[in-house]
C-alpha cells in the first residue's frame, strides 16, 4: 500500500517521495483521465458539498441552499439557487427523478418530491435524532444507505447503543420505509457511503479528521445478496490516509474504479497533516490504489459524474466547483433502475 512508503522520513524527503510515488504509480497504470485533461474552474459559488447530476434538471450542489449550476453552457453565469436554505449536505437524484437528501441542518434524511414539495424519510432512530446525516447512496432495490456522523461539539450525541455509549453509524431504508442500522463501532465517523455497481460491496469512508489519531481509512463491506444489508464482519480496509484528512465522498466509474475526495493542502491544520495532498484519490474495483488528480482548494469533500456523455468528473472543494474530463464513463447508484 502507498501509506508504507511514509514512515520515518522527514518533510523535504517525504514530499519527494510522494512525488515519486504518485509518478512511478501513473507510469505502471493507465491514467483514468482523458488524455490531455486538466482541472477546470467551473464555479467559486455555492459547492460546498453535493453534487448530484440529474440529466433533466443538471448538477445541484449543498452550500446552505441547493444551488444549480449551468454546467453544459459555456457562457454560464453564476448558479442559481435551486432551493434555498434547505441546509444539505449529501444528495443524489434517485431512479424518479427525486432527489434525496441528507439534511444535517435538520438532522434527519429527507425527499424533494418533483412538484418540489418535501418528504420526511426518516428524522428518527430508537424515538432519537440522528446526529448529522451526511451521505446518501443506494442500492439496485432502491434501498437508501446514509451515514451520521457528529462534526463539531462531540457532546450530547441523541444516537446511542444499549450501553449509553455515542454512535456514529450507517443506516438503511428499506423500500417500505422501515429502517436499520447496519454499522454502529465498525466506522470511526463515518462520512462518504457508496453502493458498488456489481452491488456485492458498500464503500464507508472513515473520516475523523477533528481529533488527534483519528481514523482517516477507506473502508469496503460486503453487501447481503438476499436483503442489501451490510455484514459488518466482512470489513476490509482500502486505504489509510494516516495522519492526513481523510477520504470523503466518493462516487464510481463503468469500469468499477473508485474516485474518492480526500487529503489537504494547508499544513496548519490542527489535528491532520498534508502528507496526502488534497484532491480524487482512484481506486480500481478491487480496491487497488491507480491514479490521482490534484485539487487546489480545501476542502476537497465529494465528488460525481456529469454531463451529456457521463464523461465529466465534477468536484466540491471548499465552496468551488470544479471538472476534469475521464476516459471511462461514470456510474450512479440509479443507473440500472432507470
Amino acid at each position: 500500500m502507498l501509506r508504507k512508503h511514509w514512515t520515518n522520513v522527514t518533510s523535504s524527503a517525504l514530499l519527494l517521495t510522494c512525488i515519486a510515488i504518485f509518478a512511478d504509480t501513473a507510469v505502471a497504470q493507465k491514467s483514468v483521465w482523458e488524455k490531455g485533461a486538466v482541472l477546470q474552474l467551473v464555479s467559486e459559488k455555492g459547492a460546498g458539498e453535493g453534487p448530484a447530476w440529474n440529466p433533466a434538471v443538471g448538477l445541484v450542489s449543498s452550500f446552505g441552499s441547493v444551488y444549480l449550476h449551468d454546467v453544459e453552457n459555456p457562457q454560464r453565469g453564476e448558479p442559481q439557487i435551486y432551493i434555498k436554505d434547505l441546509g444539505t449536505n449529501g444528495l443524489l437524484w434517485d431512479a424518479q427523478g427525486r432527489l434525496l437528501c441528507c439534511q444535517p441542518s435538520k438532522q434527519r434524511v429527507i425527499r424533494i418530491e418533483k412538484d418540489g414539495s418535501q418528504t420526511v424519510l426518516t428524522d428518527k432512530y430508537n424515538d432519537a435524532p440522528y446526529n448529522q446525516p451526511n451521505d446518501i447512496t443506494v442500492d439496485n432495490k432502491g434501498r437508501i444507505f446514509f451515514s451520521d456522523p457528529k462534526y463539531g461539539p462531540y457532546e450530547n450525541l441523541p444516537q446511542k447503543d444499549f450501553d449509553g455509549n455515542p454512535v456514529e453509524g450507517v443506516y438503511m431504508i428499506d423500500t417500505d420505509g422501515y429502517v436499520t442500522i447496519q454499522l454502529m463501532h465498525d466506522v470511526d465517523r463515518p462520512n462518504g457511503v457508496l453502493v458498488s455497481k456489481d452491488q456485492k460491496h458498500i464503500w464507508v469512508a472513515g473520516n475523523n479528521n477533528n481529533n488527534e489519531g483519528g481514523e482517516r481509512k477507506l473502508f469496503r463491506f460486503e453487501l447481503m445478496s438476499c436483503c442489501g444489508g451490510i455484514l459488518a464482519d466482512t470489513k476490509e480496509m482500502i486505504f489509510d490516509w494516516e495522519d492526513g484528512r481523510g477520504p470523503d465522498g466518493m462516487v464510481q466509474d463503468s469500469k468499477g474504479n473508485v474516485y474518492v475526495a480526500g487529503g489537504l493542502n494547508k499544513d496548519d491544520a490542527a489535528h491532520e497533516t498534508n502528507r496526502f495532498k488534497g484532491g480524487i484519490y482512484v481506486f480500481n474495483s478491487k480496491g487497488k490504489y491507480i491514479d490521482f488528480i490534484a485539487v487546489p482548494k480545501d476542502e476537497v469533500t465529494n465528488c460525481t459524474f456529469g454531463g451529456e456523455d457521463m464523461k465529466t468528473l465534477f468536484v466540491t472543494a471548499g465552496g468551488s466547483l470544479y471538472s476534469i474530463r475521464t476516459k471511462n464513463k461514470g456510474w450512479l447508484p440509479v443507473t440500472d433502475r432507470k
